[in-house]
């Protein structure tokens, strides 16, 4: 079984390219997770690669610093390099991602995960075809 469950924080933005035959996109980036019982603060820096519609995603609502859970495999590889030399790597394939912090790049819709921030209205983004906007919370039905 190769599974794994990572949560961390993005150390930069994603970033997204597409695969030229077949039109995929691919986003990659790095999550620093920390090591519980370290004497001292430490983290391990681990790249996700994620394939499709969530790559998309993901370069859209990710961002440096935000906490982010990541599901997949663990894939590992390797390639020659300029020098000969063989390169060994170590990828985590995303089959989910979780935005433990939401928001977009504009920091839009931005919240801590635990908590909701209140917002003027003019500052949200779009009410997307087929939903309606709440006008309080005690329109919400839980």
């Amino acid at each position: 079984m190769n599974s794994v469950i990572l949560i961390g924080r993005l150390t930069k933005d994603p970033e997204l390219r597409y695969i030229p035959e077949s039109q995929t996109a691919v986003a990659t980036f790095t999550l620093a997770v920390d090591r519980p019982f370290a004497k001292e603060k430490q983290a391990d820096f681990i790249r996700i690669v994620v394939y499709g519609k969530q790559a998309e995603n993901c370069e859209r609502f990710l961002t440096k610093g935000r906490l982010t859970a990541v599901q997949g495999r663990i894939q590992t590889g390797s390639y020659k390099n300029k020098e000969g030399a063989t390169v060994y790597t170590t990828d985590v394939i995303a089959d989910r991602v979780e935005f433990l912090e939401w928001g977009d790049r504009t920091g839009l819709g931005a919240g801590s995960g635990f908590g909701f921030e209140r917002q003027d209205a003019r500052d949200l983004p779009e009410i997307p075809e087929g939903f309606q906007a709440l006008d309080d919370d005690d329109d919400i039905p839980f």
